[in-house]
């Protein structure tokens, strides 16, 4: 008997995936062709005047704001959904440009007490796991430690879009150090280099289903305790830091702040989390409010 044909869900999904990645991919070949600063222009306005408002992430941002920032008038929330969405065109288009983005964040030196923590760290063999969020585009101050010497691996989630998943994987690899997915698959590797002494950074910001609540922003978030348990366990710093991008649109200053105390799990990861909060209020537009980051649990 001949084979069953796929079924019409999963050939849509499939054809949507690809579709999907063509048209990312052309954006991307389109955008690499033009000098730097305009290309991080361009996807920026791209992705704040069409794509973001027809994925529905214009709305989702304006509905983050509206809960947590009931104080704004409707002016300001759309001003900071308008600068998220910007925000995060140029961090795309950013991330992919693997030879000039690294070259530029080079230059930078990162400030605060975090850096001098890490690098005594280093010094004597002891792991580090730098944590942040979804602000600026952490992936400048990664930049800059890669080009101190220091061997900064990544941890990632896996797109839900294969074709899109195979080249967004390379683009954290040009940047210097392993990359590690979550899962089984990567959990191997990453606790390898952790008790190897090596530094690993962790996006802790995203709603992790049945993880503890606790307070973000003022409002009750479930939040991952994981960077913090693996503190713990390998005797690594936590050091919360974030890539705050410039007036220019292109430019970053990079903030290592001082590592977290060791505690518990809990206490540790409230800290992380009014680290960033405080600076989400400072620069609203740099955080990526279109993440379901107070949802239910489904």
């Amino acid at each position: 008997m001949p084979a069953s044909s796929p079924a019409p869900s999963s050939f849509m999904r499939k054809l949507g995936h690809y579709m999907t990645n063509a048209l990312a991919v052309g954006i991307i070949r389109c955008a690499l062709a033009l000098p730097y600063e305009t290309r991080v222009r361009f996807v920026g306005a791209l992705m704040r005047r069409v794509l973001g408002p027809v994925a529905g992430y214009r709305r989702r941002a304006l509905d983050n704001l509206g809960r947590i920032c009931p104080d704004l008038s409707p002016e300001r929330r759309r001003e900071i959904a308008a600068g998220c969405l910007d925000n995060a065109g140029r961090t795309f288009i950013e991330n992919y440009s693997a030879a000039d983005f690294p070259a530029r964040m080079s230059g930078i030196t990162p400030e605060g007490p975090g850096l001098a923590a890490l690098e005594e760290a280093a010094a004597r063999g002891q792991p580090v796991i730098l944590v942040t969020g979804h602000f600026g585009n952490y992936e400048a101050t990664r930049a800059a430690l890669v080009a101190r010497g220091h061997a900064i691996g990544g941890l990632y989630r896996d797109m839900k879009n294969p074709y899109f998943n195979a080249h967004y994987v390379k683009t954290m690899e040009a940047f210097g150090g392993p990359v590690f997915p979550q899962g089984r698959r990567g959990t191997a590797g990453f606790v390898r280099h952790l008790r190897d002494g090596g530094q690993l950074v962790l996006l802790f910001d995203q709603h992790v289903q049945f993880a503890p609540i606790l307070d973000f922003m003022g409002a009750p978030a479930r939040t991952a305790v994981s960077a913090a348990e693996l503190a713990l366990r390998y005797d690594a710093l936590l050091i919360p830091f974030y890539s705050i991008r410039q007036p220019d649109g292109v430019s970053f200053r990079s903030v290592m702040e001082s590592p977290v105390p060791h505690s518990d799990p809990e206490t540790m990861t409230q800290a992380l989390n009014d680290s960033l909060s405080a600076r989400v209020r400072a620069n609203p537009e740099q955080w990526f409010w279109v993440h379901r980051r107070w949802r239910p649990d489904e």
